[in-house]
């Protein structure tokens, strides 16, 4: 039996857009002490594979990680997976209050020596002594308190476009970084302030809590859940939100948003936004905030630099990344001089401008079929480049483009061209371009409408 992807994340994609089921993309994580993950992983992939569910999951002695998306008829029977295993029974699971049906596009289960790189070791000290769990509305009646000291335990590129009013927010790229930052600065309040501490899903607090009760900190507390339960808390409970901003999420989302705040900019021209692009340049893949316009300007690349090597022969851009370590970077790297207005360490706790989300992501309820993915975006002539990789399109069809920042938009194609030249139907593994009306991003999917 197969135990790994056999699909690409475009074929996924397609599956996901012909079933038309609704997903919920959701998280959950739990310490133990499993004495095989490797047959713990096997075990849970063969279940899971079954069910549709896909995410990414790390599993180690200490125990499990996971980000998922699962269909939502799907959601009870996904949950007694988990219920075969005493550790697991009655977990939470913290779901997202945002949706997408493309969050993940592959099962990835990965068997680590720790579930989260926190770089500590276990056995100096009791990981079972943690902090008290806090709920949503208990959670801002101590951030209220005067002799509290609320601190983030999430890297810069995540506290810096969210983030809760008044907390300490290192200036980091890791999670194993912070936590002697954090000691280091706290010294003198270990005995008379309360530590109050957050991070997304709750598991890195989980560990921070007990090292910092090791450390001799005495009131330690630790939002239960993370930031997203307390996002989903404050929704249904009605409480005020005292967390502002987006919370940044580890999936194709890149944010779910908690309230309407900006607080961050564009870091090319400083313009409020809080939207991450990946550089389009295939060696780099920055990660950084980028507005709309900077996005057309620079298309979708983080300095003038990547944006030149774009428009290189693909034969010159690999010449240019022989021997460079490019993989993987997208949550590795974070920073550069070419961006001049990154923000880190010290965060406003005052809204930049205010999010309009009235109609930008509405959904368009039509019936389509997935007919392929951008590719590219010419902005001087207003021509949009997909690569066709189901079915046909041809001149008359009636299209959607759909994107996390594109919204979803329709229009009829009047004229097309495949791979350079004029015709009237493109076809499977065609390049096409055409005029359209807006701008796309390489996130974007074409879709025709039956």
């Amino acid at each position: 039996m197969q135990l790994y992807n056999t699909l690409s994340a475009e074929e996924r994609a397609r599956l996901i857009d012909e079933a038309g089921k609704q997903r919920l993309t959701l998280s959950f994580y739990a310490y133990t002490n499993l004495p095989d993950p490797k047959k713990f992983r096997d075990e849970l992939f063969i279940a899971w594979n079954g069910l549709d569910a896909l995410g990414r999951i790390y599993v180690a002695h200490e125990g499990i990680n996971a980000q998922m998306s699962i269909p939502a008829d799907h959601f009870e029977a996904f949950r007694d997976t988990l219920e075969v295993y005493d550790f697991m029974r009655g977990i939470r699971l913290n779901v997202a209050v945002e949706q997408d049906d493309h969050s993940f596009l592959k099962l990835t289960i990965k068997v680590r020596n720790k579930i989260v790189a926190d770089g500590l070791n276990d056995d100096s000290f009791d990981v079972t002594n943690k902090g008290i769990h806090l709920k949503a509305q208990e959670f801002n009646n101590l951030l209220a308190d005067p002799n509290t000291i609320v601190v983030d335990f999430r890297n810069h590129y995540e506290s810096e476009v969210g983030h809760f009013e008044g907390a300490i927010t290192p200036d980091v790229e890791t999670f194993r970084e912070s936590l002697p930052i954090i000691n280091e600065q706290l010294q003198d309040f270990k005995e008379d302030k309360n530590l109050l501490m957050y991070c997304t899903g709750g598991i890195r607090c989980e560990k921070a809590s007990a090292y910092f009760k090791h450390q001799g900190f005495k009131n330690v507390f630790q939002l239960e859940g993370g930031i997203i339960e307390y996002a989903r808390q404050i929704k249904e409970e009605n409480i005020e939100s005292k967390f502002i901003g987006k919370n940044f999420v580890f999936d194709h989302r890149l944010g779910e948003r908690i309230t309407d705040d900006i607080v961050s900019q564009c870091h090319q021209c400083g313009k409020p936004c809080d939207n991450h692009t990946n550089c389009f340049n295939d060696a780099c893949h920055l990660l950084f905030i980028q507005c709309d316009e900077c996005k057309e300007t620079m298309e979708n690349c983080c300095s003038v630099e990547c944006q030149e090597t774009i428009h290189l022969p693909l034969v010159e851009q690999l010449k240019l990344r022989k021997g460079l370590q490019v993989g993987n970077k997208i949550f590795k790297k974070g920073k550069s001089e070419a961006l001049k207005f990154k923000m880190s360490g010290d965060l406003p706790n005052k809204p930049l401008a205010k999010a309009h989300t009235n109609n930008i992501r509405q959904k368009i309820a039509v019936k389509k079929t997935l007919i392929g993915n951008a590719e590219h975006y010419y902005t001087k002539s207003k021509i949009a480049q997909f690569l066709v990789e189901n079915g046909t399109l041809s001149v008359g069809d009636k299209v959607l483009i759909s994107g996390p920042t594109t919204g979803e938009q329709e229009f009829t194609i009047t004229e097309i061209f495949a791979n350079g030249g004029s015709c009237e139907t493109a076809r499977e593994g065609d390049q096409i371009t055409f005029e359209i009306p807006f701008r796309i991003r390489l996130s974007d999917k074409l879709y025709k409408i039956l």
